[in-house]
């Protein structure tokens, strides 16, 4: 990354959850790799033509009590103080008839990608960007289904969405001031709008800044790699958390909850891999989870898991 900083050369970069395989490609070597990528608008790929066919999608996720052992853990570990918001996830198993690439193609996502057939992201979340020397992150913390009276005033007002929300923004703004200076909240909890194939949901999110170094571009890999793994599917403190992930959730995560992006010579923008969709064997599978803190529901955090296997194509 530094390398290709210091000489302008646009690259895209795919980094797995653990840091077990990261890629980085220039553009040239992605469609030779059957690698394609949406970023923001910027894309490798034409657009396909209209999606004729009714989406069915069908849900297996892991049995209530798995969910509910390792969400024991995770409230234990809580507790002790060992964490203060972690990151619970789990695959569910799904059939669809649409292929990886099908989901891809008609999408509606800030941030989508698809890799060798293997894997296909449509991900609403942005994990930093950078121009003109500024750094900046958007924490996504905090879901409710839009259909809900009042909807936009609960999700506010909800102590455990609160609580978990400001924990992220002060993680983040902590991961931000090892590498950038007068770090700051620019935006605090506002709502985004994400439409699926079968309802309308609600997130919330903040903006933190900073500045950068005038020669930030040769140091990009420098600036990047402290920030690994995301906060918000992570938890704080990060180091300790990621432990108690691996130990609660029992499964490799692999590029789930990793971060991809693009840099185009002068600027950076990059994405969460959240809303992650994985061939296994001859089965499908779709990622997902929440965060957990001592105001969490070991119910209400697994439907919300459940709430969170969708397609956004509309």
């Amino acid at each position: 990354m530094n390398e290709y900083g210091k000489s302008s050369i646009p690259f895209v970069f795919i980094f797995d959850f653990g840091m077990e395989k990261p890629l980085i490609f220039r553009i040239s070597e992605l469609e030779d790799n059957n690698i394609f990528f949406d970023i923001n608008g910027i894309k490798n790929f034409h657009q396909a033509y209209p999606l004729s066919k009714k989406i069915i999608l069908r849900k297996y996720p892991v049995k209530f009590e798995r969910y509910k052992s390792a969400f024991e853990n995770v409230l234990k570990h809580i507790n002790f103080g060992n964490s203060y918001l972690l990151n619970l996830t789990f695959p569910t198993k799904i059939e669809i008839n649409l292929t990886l690439k099908e989901i891809f193609l008609h999408s509606t996502a800030k941030y989508k990608l698809y890799f060798m057939d293997k894997f296909v992201v449509f991900s609403p979340e942005i994990f930093v960007q950078v121009k003109n020397g500024k750094i900046s992150s958007f924490p996504m913390k905090g879901t409710i289904d839009a259909n809900i009276e009042n909807a936009e005033q609960l999700i506010l007002n909800n102590k455990k969405e609160t609580a978990e929300h400001n924990t992220i923004v002060d993680l983040i703004r902590n991961d931000l001031s090892m590498v950038a200076k007068n770090v700051r909240v620019e935006k605090f909890r506002y709502i985004d709008k994400i439409k699926t194939h079968e309802k309308e949901l609600l997130q919330t999110s903040s903006k933190i800044t900073g500045e950068l170094p005038d020669n930030w571009k040769e140091k990009i890999g420098d600036i990047f790699m402290p920030l690994l793994p995301a906060g918000s599917i992570s938890g704080a403190p990060k180091k300790k958390t990621v432990d108690i992930i691996k130990e609660s959730e029992v499964y490799n995560r692999g590029y789930f909850t990793g971060v991809f992006g693009y840099f185009d010579g002068e600027k950076l923008d990059s994405a969460v891999m959240i809303r992650f969709i994985e061939i296994i064997g001859d089965e499908i599978y779709f990622k997902s989870g929440g965060g957990i803190t001592c105001f969490s529901n070991c119910e209400s955090e697994y439907n919300e898991m459940i709430d969170k296997v969708y397609v956004p194509v509309v």
